[in-house]
């Protein structure tokens, strides 16, 4: 008999399908609850997502059986807009926490999945995002505005635009709404976003060769300044310290706080250690393992010493009550000057001219019998 290779699609092995849902979204976010029975039924708020991070928060009114990936058409002010859902249950009330909603207002209704007539809508406002972009940049320099638009999103029906732009002073956009209303024929919404946020939204790969942050989980920034480079002992170097947005990279943050921590444990690069051989100053020193070099001049790395953070403490202590130990290192840890190793010392050095491998000796042939007629 033949055996049939059963195809499971169920969340009963491995990882939910249901929860990965469609990976190509930017900001996307595993439900770790989506076969937990009853997630859907606490709560109708849905996660939408549209173009690159924008995301909205719907109410499931017509209670429709949505799961992540599913195409959706939403209530937009004017008419409505397409998007995909990123996110169902329970998980969308802590989202909602994090955006910081507050207001019932602001949360909207999912009308309906969306019908092929209006993916055919989406797709036509889609294609002229690109050409209306680049006119509009045109119109903002034929003004004279101090102003770059990085972007155009047009809503599902095509009544309305979103121009994502970035200045650095306040712009009086007034004649350029009404330029653009009257070029384009749709409702217009400017909306101001930083260096960071245009980098999210048009991605790109960081120096780490990954994907970036800001384009992948992070959706709020925090300001990221130099006092982070400093506590790691970081290179003040814009060029390395700058991220694709040309601002500080927001990972100078993520293990600044560890080594905070871990300072707090170290002695004061100030402080001088005295001993029998000499003075010791301080020459660099590895927060994170506890380890600190000190140099016997003060600005040049000479007789260079390393030591634990505790034993440089030890050797404070015995300083401020007038002892002076014999050197920095402990003495069952005191450790001999290695020497430079000759290899001609070591070992023939006409060894590299001898042949890697001996010719196999020929072995003689036996002879034939001569023939007797011969």
């Amino acid at each position: 008999m033949e055996k049939k290779l059963e195809i499971r699609t169920g969340c009963d092995r491995g990882l939910c399908h249901q929860a990965i849902g469609r990976q190509d979204r930017q900001l996307n976010t595993y439900d770790w609850l989506a076969d937990v029975p009853g997630n859907t039924d606490d709560t109708d708020l849905v996660e939408v997502q549209f173009k690159h991070t924008r995301k909205g928060y719907y109410h499931n009114v017509n209670h429709l059986e949505l799961k992540k990936g599913d195409i959706v058409a939403v209530e937009a002010n004017p008419g409505h807009d397409i998007g995909v859902v990123t996110l169902t249950g329970r998980l969308v009330k802590l989202q909602i926490k994090k955006a910081n909603l507050k207001s019932s207002e602001e949360i909207r209704r999912v009308y309906r999945i969306a019908r092929p007539v209006d993916m055919e809508k989406f797709r036509e406002a889609k294609s002229r995002e690109h050409a209306t972009m680049i006119e509009s940049r045109q119109i903002a320099k034929n003004l004279g505005l101090k102003m770059k638009i990085g972007d155009v999103e047009y809503q599902g029906d095509c009544n309305k635009a979103i121009f994502y732009y970035i200045a650095d002073e306040r712009v009086d956009f007034r004649q350029l709404i009404k330029d653009l209303a009257a070029t384009f024929h749709v409702r217009i919404e400017m909306k101001q976003i930083g260096a960071r946020q245009e980098a999210g939204r048009i991605g790109g790969t960081g120096p780490c060769g990954r994907e970036l942050c800001c384009a992948t989980w992070m959706k709020n920034f925090s300001s990221v300044g130099t006092s982070a480079a400093r506590f790691q002992d970081i290179s003040l170097n814009p060029q390395k310290l700058a991220g694709m947005c040309a601002k500080l990279k927001c990972c100078l943050n993520y293990e600044v706080d560890c080594y905070v921590e871990a300072s707090r444990k170290m002695p004061s690069k100030d402080t001088v250690l005295q001993t029998m051989d000499g003075e010791y100053f301080f020459f660099k020193s590895d927060i994170l393992a506890g380890m600190i070099t000190y140099s016997t001049d003060k600005n040049l790395a000479a007789n260079l010493e390393t030591i634990t953070a505790e034993r440089a403490r030890q050797i404070i202590e015995m300083n401020r009550k007038g002892e002076k130990p014999e050197n920095l290192q402990e003495d069952s840890k005191k450790h001999e000057k290695k020497r430079p190793v000759d290899l001609a010392t070591q070992e023939n050095i006409n060894r590299f001219d001898r042949a890697k491998k001996k010719k196999k000796k020929k072995k003689p042939q036996k002879s034939q019998p001569k023939d007797a007629n011969q």
